[in-house]
């Protein structure tokens, strides 16, 4: 399991540069609206979201988990706000958004699926 942050940015670009500086290098996702940004030495990782493409509203955080059905059923069943149903999307991840009872949004992904 992994949790990456989500920040929400006007300007990638200018985020890019920002974290560059901090030594966080953009890896391999860059959907043009989202960039991730990593450490070669270490697992930190932040992610910067100008507006999500296919969601209602934007997440704070992205979970990574290996049954994304599974943990969406199980949000379910304990009765949290579901904001945006299990979609398959276009860049390749099969994702949920589900309301903390916080009220922070959850992007909670599985990867290959």
């Amino acid at each position: 399991m992994e949790a990456i942050t989500n920040l929400h940015t006007e300007d990638v670009e200018r985020a890019r540069e920002f974290f560059g500086l901090l030594g966080l290098t953009e890896d391999a996702m860059d959907q043009g609206w989202v960039a991730r940004f990593a450490s070669a030495d270490s697992s930190a990782c932040v992610q910067v979201v100008t507006r999500d493409a296919t969601a209602p509203e934007d997440s704070v955080m992205t979970i990574k988990v290996d049954d994304v059905d599974a943990a969406y059923q199980e949000t379910q069943r304990h009765g949290y706000e579901i904001v945006h149903p299990v979609t398959d999307e276009p860049w390749g991840i099969r994702r949920f958004f589900v309301r903390s009872p916080d009220g922070q949004v959850i992007n909670v992904a599985q990867h290959g699926s």
